[in-house]
């Protein structure tokens, strides 16, 4: 079975970063956005297993996208990428569902372990 992936980030250097190191061989698709909004765009008509998502962006930013799922019923693995590490951030986005919070930049190694963690590698 292949997962659908949605990368959610302003920087283009941490989309394609992310998108390289996915660990190899994995059955994965997965297609980025510049901003929440867009996330949410794509959330709404396409089916996303998981989201990897930053929380400071223009347009929208991550924890309005998380109130927003919230507020829509959207089930969606959905891990946090975000150079905002705050304990007052992390306890925010643990309340809006987020299976995990990571600091930018990560590392493969951190990316298959957290994957593994949440069952999803």
């Amino acid at each position: 079975m292949t997962i659908s992936i949605l990368i959610c980030d302003d920087s283009n250097v941490a989309r394609k970063q992310l998108q390289r190191i996915l660990p190899e061989g994995w059955a994965a698709n997965s297609q980025i956005v510049k901003n929440g909004q867009e996330a949410l765009d794509v959330l709404r008509t396409e089916k996303i297993d998981l989201l990897f998502l930053d929380l400071t962006m223009p347009v929208l930013d991550g924890f309005s996208v998380l109130k927003i799922m919230q507020a829509e019923a959207m089930v969606i693995n959905t891990i946090v990428i975000s150079a905002d590490i705050q304990d007052e951030a992390k306890k925010i986005v643990e309340a809006a569902g987020a299976l995990d919070f990571i600091r930018k930049p990560i590392s493969a190694t951190t990316l298959i372990d957290i994957l593994k963690k949440h069952k999803l590698l």
